[in-house]
């Protein structure tokens, strides 16, 4: 293989094939890297993922002072660790919400009553929604996923994802707001 700058400069050139040469010789050991901080291939794969997309798009820009290994060891490491924290949020998140529900719903009968009526607005929103659709939000909400991951998971454009995001949510906000009118 070529040194590191003859590398980086066709890559920022644009060639291709630099580009996969380097994504080759990097992906398998990156992922094993990312597995061990992570804890999930499915999560390892999809920041791998995001990072050479992210080199590839920015590649003009991107200034490496050491090696291309350096750079993208240490790009998977951040984005490994980012993955972590916010897993690590939406767990306690939904610790929180979930502590907050007993609580509400061991003291008034009432509130139980509407949480209960609410989420099974939600729950025939969601029902409504197509089967994509659906299965997007799901891993967002459901499984706190990032929009980058949903989209290398199911091919599918990151825009994409923010769409049908987008829309689901539309859909959920118009069945409660006619619940929360009701009430």
């Amino acid at each position: 293989m070529l040194n590191d700058p003859v590398i980086l400069k066709k890559i920022k050139e644009g060639d291709i094939q630099a580009f996969e040469a380097v994504f080759h010789l990097y992906y398998s050991p990156l992922c094993l890297y990312a597995v061990g901080i992570t804890g999930g291939m499915e999560a390892a794969k999809g920041i791998v993922q995001e990072v050479f997309y992210v080199f590839w798009k920015e590649r003009e820009g991107i200034r490496i002072f050491h090696s291309i290994k350096n750079y993208l060891y240490g790009a998977v490491r951040n984005r490994s660790l980012q993955y972590c924290e916010h897993r690590e949020v939406c767990s306690r998140h939904r610790e929180a919400v979930l502590a907050n529900h007993s609580e509400a719903a061991s003291s008034d009968p009432q509130d139980l009553l509407e949480y209960k009526e609410l989420q099974d607005i939600i729950m025939r929103a969601l029902g409504k929604l197509p089967q994509r659709r659906l299965r997007i939000f799901r891993m967002h909400r459901f499984a706190g996923k990032k929009y980058e991951e949903i989209a290398a998971e199911l091919s599918l454009s990151v825009k994409t994802i923010e769409a049908e995001m987008s829309k689901a949510l539309q859909t959920l906000r118009k069945e409660v707001e006619s619940y929360i009118h009701i009430v």
